[in-house]
């Protein structure tokens, strides 16, 4: 007859919660992987599905029960490891929705909007569209499997509570999130620097022909220049997203090390 002490359950739930937490936590804050489309379901299946390909090439956890208190401190920090990951790669894509905040407030489509359900509330329609952009351009890229590989390889550089969470990695996050504005203005740029003429134009024909009705004819004339760039921008659109992403990745990469001490 075979017997199974608690010992023995206590050791084999830990070799598998303990995973399963991270995981879980950076598919709930991870760009697209968190998609309000995707149910919930399909994103416990996909955490399992990583979770016991993951489990046999993991260092061996510490001997602590998932249901102890220490157990379960352990639950909490492997869940704020995996939300961090998760938001550092979120910073990449926040740069994308600031450029098209930019973009619509310049081409004057700020108050077109629609119901965003990630974000939970109205988002502009030209953010929505950079926003499906971007979530193409991650998935080509691969990037969702870089980012199965980043938090596989975060179990090597942070094993599971060998290691004293270092607080510094939230201080690291909070710098790096700074870069999603200027990269944000580097993406809008082209179309910002082409309406500033168009606006400046503007300005001198209303000076010139002050009987002009400057609403009329300002708004289509910008309106129309704004989506000419943009369409002369959309084939060089994917090399400027490249490095966008590299920057999330390497932010990705910066926070687990520094959680590390390393």
């Amino acid at each position: 007859m075979i017997s199974i002490t608690s010992a023995q359950l206590d050791a084999w739930l830990a070799l598998f919660i303990f995973p399963l937490t991270r995981i879980l936590a950076l598919l709930a804050t991870a760009p697209v992987l968190n998609n309000a489309a995707l149910p919930a379901r399909m994103r416990l299946v996909a955490g399992l599905a990583i979770a016991i390909a993951l489990v046999p090439a993991l260092p061996p956890p510490p001997p602590i029960p998932a249901g102890s208190w220490l157990g379960l401190t352990v639950i909490v920090e492997q869940i704020l490891i995996g939300a961090m990951m998760g938001f550092a790669l979120r910073i990449a894509f926040a740069a994308l929705d600031v450029a098209g905040e930019l973009i619509g407030l310049q081409m004057g489509l700020s108050f077109a909007t629609f119901f965003d359900p990630v974000a939970g509330g109205e988002t502009p329609v030209m953010t929505q569209f950079l926003g499906l952009l971007t979530a193409l351009f991650f998935l080509a890229m691969n990037g969702h499997l870089l980012a199965i590989y980043l938090v596989a390889e975060s179990f090597t550089v942070l094993p599971i509570g060998q290691l004293p969470f270092q607080a510094a990695s939230l201080a690291a996050l909070v710098k790096s999130a700074a870069m999603m504005f200027s990269l944000g203005v580097l993406l809008a740029l082209p179309l910002i620097t082409a309406l500033l003429v168009t606006n400046l134009a503007l300005g001198v024909l209303s000076r010139v022909a002050p009987a002009l009705n400057l609403f009329a004819v300002g708004f289509p004339v910008t309106m129309a220049l704004g989506f000419i760039v943009l369409l002369l921008c959309l084939p060089y659109l994917g090399a400027a997203m490249e490095p966008v992403f590299n920057r999330g990745f390497e932010t990705l990469e910066a926070v687990v090390r520094m959680a590390s001490g390393t």
